[in-house]
């Protein structure tokens, strides 16, 4: 599916960015396995050695300007050119959200959404040169709202707009940019009690992988500025942001007429939020009294 083409893949190092990178290479794909962490990088190129495929060890750091276009510009030079990017590179950490502390907020990111647009954009300005390319953002459904994961839930739905106003702006040259929202059980999950309980180990990161490659390949031509969510067993397309009948009108609004709004009208139609599906008070309140009326 990817014979022929050069792949970056950051933080490929271990977990669904290692799957990436190996499951390209099996495709056809020559890689550059990226991750700070060079050593599980060299072992990531090692299983791909291992079956002839043709790959580079990169040690940049996304989350630096020059470094990121560094690594685009090696790509370039190992293999010829620049086919496809797999933004996968990002941190993560649980935290109440009121205890926050700005130095890791600072460091996640850097990485998660400035490595994301500094690598991106570095790719898009070689590919548009050579007449297109494929760039695939790792998002996560935690862009939805999740507890403890604020600052990552924020990095990731950074991501998801970055994928919808890239695919705009790029459809003109050539580049096709799309969005995953991955769920596999890996070593950030096994971390997590609370996450390893929800996601069982045999949902690996293997499954998730066959939809980058996909993404990556000419298979996936006409397909830009979509999310799309797998688990291993279950494909589907994100459903983007849209604005919720009804629409009330008014030529001008005052405070009091917000509130007869909602007191009248939007309280029926509060959106449950978060992973979860949390019904707003408000809402709950209208339930219940329906429900023991």
């Amino acid at each position: 599916m990817l014979a022929g083409k050069a792949v970056v893949v950051t933080g490929a190092g271990r977990g669904l960015g290692a799957e990436y990178a190996v499951q390209s290479a099996e495709h056809g794909a020559s890689v550059v396995v990226n991750d700070v962490d060079v050593d599980c990088a060299e072992a990531v190129a090692e299983r791909i050695r291992g079956f002839g495929g043709r790959v580079a060890v990169s040690g940049h750091d996304v989350g630096d300007p020059e470094q990121a276009t560094a690594l685009v510009a090696m790509c370039a030079g190992e293999f010829g050119r620049i086919d496809g990017l797999v933004n996968n590179a990002g941190l993560n950490y649980e935290a109440v959200s009121w205890q926050d502390a700005p130095e890791p907020v600072a460091e996640l990111i850097r990485v998660n959404v400035l490595g994301t647009i500094y690598t991106g954009t570095a790719a898009a300005q070689v590919m548009a040169d050579s007449g297109g390319g494929r760039i695939v953002n790792i998002s996560s459904g935690a862009s939805f709202g999740q507890r403890k994961l604020a600052t990552y839930a924020a990095s990731k739905g950074a991501v998801a707009s970055l994928t919808y106003s890239w695919a705009l702006d790029m459809e003109e040259i050539g580049v096709q940019v799309n969005a995953v929202c991955p769920v596999a059980y890996t070593r950030m999950v096994e971390a997590s009690s609370r996450r390893a309980t929800i996601i069982p180990p045999d949902r690996g990161p293997d499954l998730v992988a066959p939809l980058v490659v996909f993404l990556l390949s000419d298979a996936a031509k006409g397909i830009t500025g979509q999310m799309i969510r797998c688990n291993g067993e279950q494909l589907h397309v994100v459903g983007q942001p849209y604005l919720k009948e009804p629409i009330l009108r008014r030529e001008r609004w005052s405070a009091e007429t917000v509130r007869r709004a909602f007191d009248e009208i939007f309280g029926a139609h509060l959106e449950p939020y978060g992973l979860e599906k949390r019904l707003p008070p408000r809402l709950r309140e209208r339930v219940e009294a329906l429900q023991t009326a």
